[in-house]
């Protein structure tokens, strides 16, 4: 009897396919834009409907792997590490025309890119701002100049060894990525206000001194 329960279980398993996250439980910062973000964004721009708040709709991380051209196992490293950092499969990106002076051939491989959503974008976001910026030397915040005018924003990170899911001494070659947040919003100030209350640390700008009368 105990026998045929285990095949029993076993066979159930099969069918229902690979284990689930546990239901209920939601990302923080999904949580914290319902409940914080979209009543502070109303009061600061005087929205008169909740359709109106500005939300975050996709992010998109991009590496570029410049010495591809000589050595193709970088990009299978690149890969490696990209999926252990966003932990899901991303995709191969490679370049679109030949450029002779690089030794660049068409359709060869140069980078790996990935697009997220829902909840493994609010997942990657939280580690991102919580874990892996405070690893940056020096870091004092991010630019606010990278705003491309219509509400979305990049951040260059120039060290993959930030994440804590990357082993530094395992690292062969030092690389970078650029993650780019896009946002519903309308404008780049709208886009800034939002990611501040997510807790993207931007780099506090000096007011200029007045000027004595």
């Amino acid at each position: 009897m105990a026998k045929e329960k285990k095949q029993k279980e076993e066979k159930t398993a099969k069918k229902s396919g690979p284990a689930v996250r546990e239901p209920g439980v939601y990302p923080r910062l999904a949580e914290k834009y319902k409940k914080e973000i979209v009543p502070a964004m109303m009061k600061r721009f005087n929205y008169k409907n909740v359709m109106q708040v500005p939300k975050l709709d996709k992010i998109s991380v991009n590496v570029g792997v410049g010495g591809a051209t000589q050595d193709a196992k970088l990009i299978e490293t690149a890969v490696a590490e990209l999926e252990a950092i966003i932990g899901q499969k991303v995709a191969v990106t490679k370049a679109k025309k030949a450029i002779s002076n690089f030794k660049l051939r068409q359709g060869l491989a140069i980078g790996a890119r990935v697009t997220l959503r829902n909840r493994m974008m609010y997942e990657f976001f939280d580690r991102l701002i919580s874990l892996a910026m405070p690893q940056i030397r020096d870091f004092r915040g991010v630019s606010d100049r990278s705003f491309d005018g219509r509400g979305n924003y990049t951040i260059g990170i120039k060290e993959q060894t930030i994440f804590p899911e990357i082993d530094a001494d395992k690292v062969q070659k030092i690389s970078g990525m650029d993650i780019t947040f896009v946002t519903t919003a309308n404008t780049d100030m709208e886009a800034m206000e939002l990611l501040k209350q997510f807790g993207v640390p931007f780099i506090k700008r000096e007011q200029p001194a007045a000027k004595a009368s």
